[in-house]
């Protein structure tokens, strides 16, 4: 099976590194606007994490808010949109790490907190390049509950956006205590390819906890489902 994952200038080894280990049978490519092709190639998609998505995608005019970065990568936007509407017409699964939870929600019509802080929650950001660590509650009869057969968890966290208006076709499946939205999946979905969006980063979790059901479940249902499109092809 072949897995593309967009590239992130934020860490992108730890992505095939957790997805692939050493499967000889997983295959990723590292997807950037310059191969965009081998996007047929590709049986499932990880939307992976790092600068924040330029406010213009979601209808917001202001640039200069807390955190914001001093250049924006409006190209890598502008491809990740385009893989993720491709992977919905070709129905490949996708998994949305962080950024790409927002992408995701952007891309289906909902827009975003810029800063969390700002907004008045807790503090969700690295602390001197570590990540932070925190519960969350997950929504009962949700895509992650039935990954994880748990209500609550640890998970890590190292962002400071989050979603704001949720699109029509999203459904939150787990709130932080102070009520950020901390994953998200099809609200109904009859007829939609396997899609799960968290706001963590279970490539990096796994390294601490192997055995966290938010990273090692994860991973294993992804794969799984990868694995079923793959065979359909």
């Amino acid at each position: 099976m072949t897995i593309g994952i967009t590239n992130t200038d934020s860490r992108y080894e730890n992505y095939p590194f957790w997805i692939a280990g050493n499967n000889p049978a997983i295959t990723v490519i590292q997807l950037t606007p310059l191969n965009e092709g081998e996007l047929v190639k590709c049986h499932g998609i990880i939307l992976s994490g790092g600068i924040d998505t330029h406010p213009r995608f979601y209808n917001n005019e202001l640039l200069d808010y807390p955190n914001a970065p001093i250049v924006f990568n409006e190209a890598r936007d502008e491809f990740e949109l385009k893989v993720f509407h491709y992977a919905l017409e070709t129905k490949l699964p996708v998994l949305a790490i962080c950024r790409g939870m927002q992408l995701v929600n952007i891309a289906l019509g909902g827009d975003l907190i810029q800063d969390i802080e700002a907004a008045g929650k807790n503090d969700h950001r690295r602390q001197e390049d570590v990540d932070g660590m925190h519960d969350i509650r997950v929504v009962e009869n949700s895509l992650l509950h039935e990954i994880t057969c748990d209500y609550e968890g640890i998970i890590n966290s190292a962002h400071h956006q989050a979603l704001g208006a949720v699109a029509p076709e999203l459904a939150v499946n787990a709130w932080s205590v102070d009520g950020i939205a901390e994953g998200a999946e099809w609200k109904d979905k009859a007829g939609k390819p396997f899609m799960l969006c968290v706001q963590w980063h279970p490539e990096r979790l796994a390294i601490l906890q192997p055995e966290n059901p938010f990273t090692k479940n994860i991973r294993k249902k992804f794969l799984e489902a990868v694995n079923i499109g793959s065979q359909e092809i």
